[in-house]
């Protein structure tokens, strides 16, 4: 009898045991999860701005060159 309850609470303690380390492998899961989701909305916010940056300084060079073109071209019409 009482080798049968050592047996069964070592069972019970096995069957603990596993119900631990699978939260534990859950835990840390969605911590890894969580942080690769955080990592690559961090990367896509900075290659979203990067990208905006790039384009406003495309346009903004575009209209300083196409107003210089337009001033020379006047300039030299009324020359």
């Amino acid at each position: 009898m009482v080798i049968v309850l050592y047996s069964s609470s070592s069972v019970v303690v096995v069957l603990v045991l596993l119900a631990a380390a699978a939260v534990v492998v859950v835990v840390v899961v969605v911590v890894v999860v969580v942080v690769v989701v955080v990592a690559v909305l961090v990367v896509l916010t900075v290659v979203v701005v990067v990208v905006v940056v790039v384009v406003v300084v495309v346009v903004v060079v575009v209209v300083v060159v196409v107003v210089v073109v337009v001033v020379v071209v006047e300039v030299s019409v009324e020359f």
